[in-house]
């Protein structure tokens, strides 16, 4: 098989063209003097990165084998099928997570993986949680069926309630008095300022050449959340959580909340733990619903509805991954790990597809289409679909304690100095145009090689920069490498955590591209003669 070294100026030699390009247009005349000694100076910090990049290796004969496996016999559709309208839902720890993740596993054994296990890694006290039954609609001053969710861990209504909606607005410890004996088995609604506001821009987007250059460049700006404040975002918590309290004693019948926009509830839930009492029934409504509801309470004219939720407590506590290997060939390098995966767990809304079965898709179908071409990598290549992600990276922090660094006395494991890489996906079914460095500069000029034979496909953006919200950032608090790419935008803001996110969310043709992108790098990190670089370790705050 024949590996091919690239050379290594082509992409320097487009940066250094298009850096020349704008000290061109932005230097005077009279400061032209000066330009020779900018470009040297550009130049200089340069050196060491040709250095890594003139030792990068392509094998162009695989990217070739990779590319026409994931063009002509891609699994990506029926993957999809299984992965999002048989499993249905999966919220961490309820019987649908459990059951998707024994097909999970039943699935790695059929497509030849090896060493498949399901892990358990982090205790989990919420426990399973699953929904069996919701039905909620207007009864007056006229009959609407609402679409509606339910609070993950939240109870069920007593059967059918038929109530009056009562509103119930606590600013103060104050208010209390003014709803104390009045409750009890009433459908009451809380008050919310939220509007909706119109969105004026496409929902569904591809990233421009102007977006994707806006991506390359790097900033000396520290991202910080403006006009956060803390303490009162802390005393809000903790009126939220009195507010529940008393409503668990009065014993309402269901609370209704504001969560969700056209029409769709989004899902979240609240914090239980497995032996208390089981909390209230809370249903999520659209804004549209509940702010129809609030426009006619204001108006003096009284509402009534019906509900009736249904929801199953099992005493599951604990989270767990599953994961699969293509074990590594070589005597040295074989114990070190290539490790790509995303979130399987979602919520209970819809099937869990853009977020993130998508991820997991691309990911099972970049090992099979390995495996289909007989690779025998130097290092194990392993996938590892997590659980409870949704509420904290719980699966990878997880395997993070398990098997890199002990969560007790923070001693490194065996487990860090054989971690290769991670490759995650999670931004939803949009095709990937680069990658995120995670400020990992050294790695630039690797990942300029990797995406070179991809360029005509889209994929050649570096972004220095980082992203988060996601499980690659488990790996990434430790210094190692680990990495999201950079994702087209479609729909994933509006349909993700509602009924919404269904197979209809997932773009085949995305899939097939990211797929056979994470199969190039993964094989390339794994046949690859030396570690990939990584930032120094970060040590844990005392």
């Amino acid at each position: 098989m024949e590996i091919i070294k690239h050379c290594a100026s082509k992409p320097f030699f487009h940066t250094f063209t298009a850096r020349n390009q704008i000290i061109n247009q932005t230097l005077k005349p009279k400061q032209m003097k000066s330009k020779s000694f900018l470009i040297g100076l550009f130049l200089s910090t340069l050196f060491p990165l040709f250095s890594i990049a003139q030792n990068e290796s392509l094998d162009l004969e695989m990217i070739y084998k990779i590319k026409q496996e994931g063009k002509t016999n891609s699994q990506i559709e029926e993957l999809s099928f299984w992965m999002t309208d048989f499993l249905g839902p999966r919220l961490t720890a309820s019987e649908g997570k459990i059951r998707a993740t024994q097909w999970v596993a039943d699935k790695f054994k059929e497509m030849g993986f090896a060493n498949v296990v399901i892990d358990s890694v982090r205790p989990f006290e919420r426990g399973g949680w699953d929904n069996e039954k919701t039905y909620a609609a207007l009864t007056a001053p006229y009959y609407a069926n609402f679409s509606a969710l339910p609070k993950a861990w939240t109870g069920s209504t007593n059967g059918l309630i038929k109530s009056e909606v009562v509103l119930v607005n606590i600013q103060s410890v104050d208010d209390f008095a003014k709803y104390q004996g009045k409750l009890k088995d009433k459908i009451v609604i809380l008050l919310s300022d939220a509007t909706y506001e119109p969105n004026f821009e496409a929902y569904a987007v591809r990233y421009s050449e102007e977006d994707l250059l806006e991506l390359t460049q790097e900033s000396t700006d520290i991202r910080r959340r403006r006009n956060f404040d803390r303490a009162a975002y802390m005393k809000m918590r903790e009126m939220r959580k009195n507010i529940m309290e008393f409503l668990l004693e009065e014993g309402v019948g269901v609370i209704l909340n504001n969560a969700g926009e056209f029409n769709v509830p989004r899902a979240n839930g609240v914090n239980y733990s497995i032996g208390n009492e089981f909390p209230s029934p809370e249903l999520n409504l659209p804004i549209e619903a509940h702010g129809r509801i609030l426009r006619l309470l204001s108006h003096k004219v009284p509402v009534e509805m019906e509900v009736e939720i249904e929801n199953e407590f099992i005493a599951n506590n604990k989270v767990v991954n599953v994961m699969g290997e293509i074990p590594g060939t070589d005597k040295k390098l074989k114990d070190q790990i290539v490790l790509v995966g995303g979130h399987l767990d979602s919520w209970h809304g819809g099937t869990g597809a853009a977020d993130n079965a998508s991820g997991g898709i691309v990911m099972m179908e970049a090992l099979r289409i390995l495996k289909r071409l007989g690779v025998q990598p130097k290092r194990t290549i392993r996938i590892a679909l997590w659980g409870g992600e949704e509420q904290g990276l719980h699966g990878s922090r997880g395997y993070v304690e398990k098997y890199l660094r002990d969560k007790e006395t923070m001693n490194l494991k065996s487990g860090f100095d054989q971690f290769a890489v991670y490759f995650n996906m999670d931004n939803g079914t949009g095709k990937f145009r680069g990658i995120h460095l995670q400020g990992n500069e050294m790695i630039r000029p690797v990942f300029e090689q990797w995406m070179l034979p991809f360029a005509d496909m889209g994929c050649s953006t570096i972004n220095i920069g980082r992203t988060g919200g996601t499980d690659h950032l488990s790996f990434d608090a430790l210094g190692l490498p680990a990495f999201q790419f950079i994702q087209d935008k479609i729909e994933y803001r509006r349909g993700y955590h509602t009924n919404m996110d269904t197979y209809e969310r997932l773009l085949m043709s995305d899939l097939k591209h990211n797929a056979i992108i994470v199969a190039a790098f993964i094989y390339h990190a794994a046949m690859r003669d030396e570690q990939l670089p990584r930032k120094p370790y970060i040590a844990p705050k005392n």
